[in-house]
């Protein structure tokens, strides 16, 4: 795996902004939709940067501290969602049909037995995790395989012709997981980073903290690095996803980061590379209360905040139209001397 991420060429972005501020409009006056595309353009290195072909890759996986009563659904429900993805029954299959998205499925560590099916891809590296309340959630081979296996997902979608990529998940019991790596990148408490997930009620939510902060005293002399911390208190989807990022980076792609799940796993690649941090955008704010200080991490202001929580990638299929949108916006429109309109004066 390349790890060798090249920053954004700035005179790319500075060609960009000459050539927004050529187009039939005040300067600015199309606000972020302006930032988003001339950094589409420095990405690609061109004034034209392809972004119609986007693909969602959903990694999918269980953890072991559902043990610990963290969550509002049974770990079982994983699998079951996997299959709603491949058949087509999930919240993002609905967005990313209306916004003309490819989906990839990838089995990264469902503890439950999965038929063999089309649209499913196997980069199973085990069956869930172990209890991070106990012991580290994987080995540290088995998080370099997660990472490695991410990234190939994200070399085989650019194989594949993609050129806007997005990641999403689904795994009872990963916003437990998000939260601790969230309070391990920080330094902050379990309490602060941690919310409700999918709704979780008072006894819940208390042991979800509880977990936490357990998985915290325990692990605490050891999360020295961003791989320690991800071996110890990750999930194999958001290992999955780190490595996906990692690859985006390192092919040079746009990406977008999904919700809170995502977002952990974005900011534990760009503390391992942080120039990986370039080539995302994150799609929008959770309702989690970790997500803004991730959000911090990665360096980017979310694109919507629609009060949205259900993961899966349903923030990036909205927020990869906006930045198709803001593309056609840069590329479409005249510029003032080929529509023969006067410019501001100077």
């Amino acid at each position: 795996m390349n790890l060798r991420i090249l920053p954004v060429d700035p005179h790319w972005l500075a060609a960009a902004e000459r050539h927004q501020n050529d187009l039939t409009k005040p300067p600015g006056s199309l606000g972020r939709l302006e930032t988003i595309a001339n950094r589409c353009a420095a990405i690609f290195g061109s004034l034209t940067p392809p972004v119609d072909a986007a693909r969602i890759v959903i990694f999918a996986a269980d953890h072991g501290v559902a043990e610990e009563g963290v969550s509002a659904y049974p770990r079982e429900v994983t699998a079951q969602m996997v299959l709603n993805f491949v058949n087509g029954g999930a919240g993002i299959n609905a967005l990313a049909q209306a916004g003309g998205i490819d989906l990839v499925i990838v089995d990264a560590g469902v503890a439950t037995a999965l038929p063999d099916v089309p649209g499913l891809i196997r980069r199973h590296i085990g069956d869930g995790t172990r209890n991070f309340t106990r012991e580290p959630a994987m080995t540290e081979a088995e998080a370099n395989e997660a990472l490695e296996a991410g990234f190939a997902e994200a070399e085989a979608a650019v194989a594949d012709g993609y050129n806007l990529l997005g990641c999403g998940e689904m795994g009872i019991a990963n916003t437990t997981s998000a939260a601790a790596i969230a309070a391990a990148l920080t330094g902050r408490s379990a309490t602060a980073m941690t919310g409700r997930g999918t709704g979780v009620g008072d006894d819940c939510f208390a042991r979800k903290i509880s977990a936490i902060e357990r998985a915290l005293a325990l692990h605490g002399p050891h999360l020295a690095t961003p791989l320690d911390i991800l071996q110890r208190l990750g999930g194999f989807e958001i290992a999955e996803m780190c490595g996906f990022f990692l690859g985006t980076g390192a092919l040079r792609r746009p990406v977008v980061v999904d919700g809170f799940i995502a977002t952990a796993a974005a900011a534990l690649a760009v503390r391992m590379a942080p120039h990986a941090r370039e080539y995302m955008f994150a799609a929008h704010r959770s309702a989690e209360p970790g997500h803004t200080t991730l959000l911090e991490i990665i360096g980017d202001a979310p694109l919507l905040d629609l009060g949205m929580r259900l993961g899966e990638g349903t923030g990036a299929a909205l927020a990869m139209k906006l930045i198709q949108t803001a593309v056609a916006a840069f590329t479409g429109m005249a510029t003032f001397s080929s529509a023969g309109v006067s410019n501001k004066n100077s």
